[in-house]
């Protein structure tokens, strides 16, 4: 085998210590390559003309056992001798780099699903990307190798969101597992590029399979899923990412169907490796393995009783990398136990491995052409004019009587509410840091005339009365021309277990109301206002009871954590620059009392796909200012068999006298099946903007797969029958069209 020289500019320092207190928090700048001396190494594994299997091969057989247990652990010590500095492998990139520099900050997973708008995904995941290059690039320079400097992303979550209760909703990007896997799929070649040699990023489908709460039970609780929920709503958008050659999938911490989900052999093996081929590497959520061998008393599985035992298991099951302190000590003495042998550890390494010679970890600078992304490129004018488009595209008006767009020159306006000073709200969980941060206060007060008055008070705090009982802003309602009342919740309310600080229920939301002081507070805001408007702007990552809020508001503005422009990108809307025209990507139930118990994963019942009472808002509805109509449905075939390709066209219409995008949503519902399916099912997207009374002609492409229907096994089969097609501009789920959505258009397909 060739041996090939490199020079490394490393300065020689002792080896880190490996303990699992330096595993667990990371918090150590190793300046191995800090650009000081020259150290000559020689070794195969550096020479990039051999094959990735190759070096991967050469490198595995130079390291210890316990060296190896190590590179297998979420923050790897350096390895002196061949030259190699520390890496974390733990990276966050959900809605922009996260937890590490100044980055961008683009609107929350949840925000992004509600532009519905896969081409958009692709380019916040590409700038993400080159955000985290530079980033990359610039830490390395400086010898710094912390968590969170790294390359490989444990983004997107795309789980499913089935039930409003999950404070962790707000990470995904909504309910249906079609818009899921479109989105997820774009933002996934975003993150990784398109080299054919090196990945950009590596990204991370998590957490699979069937995870959304509660967050409170996840380490030990079991999620049972029928095969036919598994295959027609939890496992589809996993299925999209790994064929969209995702590189790393994340299995979670409850079990399904009575094996922990690291563990389990029909995800893992079966599906993800023997069904689907996936070629990535598979890593445990963050101490995971722990809850193998923590009893179920002590919030665990309880599977096996040492972290020895916990370790040769998640090997075993297929889990390369282990975040967490499991392996590190574990995976030695299961070897010395007989638990596992050292070719089956060789074998996961060397699946991870892969990932991080893909990322052109051990090649020269100068190999790959993202070594060179300048530092320019973090919060650019180019990525903050995304980060605002993202914002206006997100925002979904819910209600509008007549008064929005304001007029930005009207002698006095008024800006009240817990959430209109606070960059938490612009955030959400998963964030990173920007230092100009725009909130909707100072978006407002950026917009408006100069000769305009603008008066700010908080009137009400987040989630409790106040102490003071002096009522010093609701009257400012009666004497400004409009009130803009910024409501909602924030990252205190709900998030993942242990983040959201006001939380008493682990960050689940198991109150679907609004707090009732801020419902009290725009009482007293409408007694005071009158006839004057009010706008609720509210904020939030998951469905609120907001049917007050409704009557007691003449516009009402659901923004999401709209990221560093979000003041601007409201104020965009507000003011008429631009026509709203995000779409909700989940259903708002009127009460929790519609929906089936939080802790059944069964989806009859849940989300527009099965839920057959009268929301309070449905799926994929959303207005804007302009007035759209749809044209009659031209469809290729009316008559197919289950090899045809059929093509559905329209004319649609903007008649306002205003430029505004509508995003058509095309559905299929099964009218004739022999089992329970969804009452219909999206299957097809497209953003159109038109000038003002311009039409356009646009065509949905429907492959033979969109009327096979899931059986009660879990198998995807075709069935005879008629299947009807709505387009329009929401779902068509109950009140759309009472709320102002326009009627769709509609026709049928036969299936023989």
């Amino acid at each position: 085998m060739k041996h090939f020289k490199i020079l490394f500019l490393y300065a020689v320092i002792p080896l880190l210590s490996s303990s699992c207190n330096q595993k667990t928090d990371n918090s150590t700048t190793n300046n191995i390559a800090t650009g000081e001396g020259n150290t000559e190494y020689e070794f195969p594994f550096y020479d990039t003309s051999l094959s990735i299997d190759d070096r991967v091969t050469d490198l595995i057989s130079r390291l210890s056992l316990e060296e190896k247990a190590d590179q297998m652990m979420h923050n790897t010590s350096a390895i002196e001798r061949l030259g190699i500095p520390p890496y974390g492998w733990w990276n966050e990139a959900l809605h922009g780099v996260g937890r590490s520099g100044t980055a961008t900050v683009f609107p929350q997973a949840i925000g992004l699903g509600a532009t519905f708008d896969s081409d958009l995904a692709f380019r916040v995941s590409s700038a993400i990307s080159d955000e985290a290059r530079a980033m990359h690039n610039a830490a390395k320079d400086k010898g710094y190798h912390l968590r969170y400097s790294g390359l490989t992303f444990w983004t997107p979550n795309i789980n499913i969101f089935r039930d409003p209760r999950w404070g962790r909703g707000q990470e995904t990007y909504g309910e249906d597992p079609f818009l899921t896997s479109i989105l997820g799929t774009s933002f996934v070649k975003g993150l990784q590029g398109e080299n054919p040699k090196y990945l950009k990023t590596a990204a991370c489908a998590k957490h699979y399979a069937v995870h959304s709460g509660p967050e409170k039970l996840r380490h030990e609780f079991n999620a049972t899923a029928s095969p036919k929920d598994l295959w027609e709503t939890y496992l589809p958008a996993f299925k999209s990412l790994v064929d969209a050659d995702v590189e790393a999938v994340m299995c979670a911490y409850n079990g399904t169907n009575g094996e922990p989900c690291c563990s389990n052999n029909y995800l893992i093996t079966d599906v993800l490796r023997d069904t689907w081929n996936f070629e990535g590497h598979v890593l445990s959520d963050c101490w995971a393995l722990e809850d193998f061998y923590n009893s179920p008393e002590n919030g665990g599985h309880g599977v096996v009783n040492t972290p020895a035992e916990a370790a040769a298991l998640a090997v075993k099951s297929g889990v390369s990398l282990n975040c967490g302190s499991t392996y590190l000590e574990g995976l030695p003495e299961a070897v010395k136990q007989g638990l596992i042998t050292e070719e089956e550890i060789d074998e996961q390494l060397a699946i991870l491995l892969r990932t991080r010679f893909k990322l052109g970890l051990f090649d020269p600078k100068g190999s790959n052409p993202y070594d060179d992304i300048p530092t320019d490129v973090i919060d650019s004018d180019e990525h903050r004019n995304l980060a605002r488009e993202v914002a206006q595209k997100s925002i979904v008006m819910l209600k509008n009587n007549g008064v929005l767009p304001l007029k930005n020159d009207l002698s006095r306006y008024f800006v009240t509410g817990p959430n209109a000073s606070n960059t938490e709200v612009l955030l959400g969980n998963y964030y990173g840091v920007n230092p100009k941060m725009v909130t909707v206060l100072e978006g407002v007060a950026g917009a408006i005339h100069p000769g305009s008055q603008l008066q700010y008070r908080k009137g009400a705090l987040l989630d409790r009365e106040s102490l003071n009982p002096q009522d010093w802003a609701s009257p400012n309602a009666g004497t400004s021309d409009a009130t803009i009342a910024v409501l909602g919740i924030s990252n205190l309310l709900e998030g993942e277990e242990g983040a959201a600080l006001a939380s008493a229920t682990a960050g689940d939301r198991l109150d679907y109301n609004l707090p009732q002081n801020q419902i009290t507070y725009l009482r007293k805001l409408r007694d005071a206002a009158g006839e004057r408007p009010i706008i609720a702007v509210v904020t939030g990552g998951s469905p609120i009871n907001l049917a007050e809020v409704h009557d007691l508001a003449d516009a009402v503005l659901l923004v999401w954590y709209p990221g560093e422009e979000g003041g601007n990108a409201i104020a965009d809307i507000i003011f008429g620059n631009v026509s709203p025209s995000g779409r909700l990507p989940i259903t708002f139930p009127k009460s929790l009392d519609q929906l089936p118990d939080y802790e059944d994963y069964t989806m009859q019942g849940r989300t527009y796909k099965y839920m057959d009472q009268e929301p309070l808002y449905p799926f994929g509805y959303g207005l804007g200012y302009g007035e759209f109509s749809y044209g009659d449905l031209s469809i290729s075939k009316t008559s197919i068999t289950k090899n045809d390709q059929v093509s559905v066209s329209l004319d649609i219409s903007n008649e306002s006298e205003v430029t505004a995008d509508d995003v058509v949503q095309l559905y299929i519902s099964d009218t004739e099946a022999s089992v329970a399916v969804p009452n219909f099912q999206l299957f097809g997207v497209q953003r159109v903007s038109l000038e003002p009374k311009s039409s356009k002609k646009i065509t949905f492409t429907l492959e033979p797969s969109v009327f096979q229907m899931v059986n009660n096994e879990g198998e995807r089969v075709f069935e005879p029958g008629n299947f009807k097609v709505y387009v329009g501009g929401s779902s068509p789920m109950q009140r759309s069209f009472e709320l102002g959505a326009p009627q769709m258009s509609t026709g049928t397909i036969t299936l023989n």
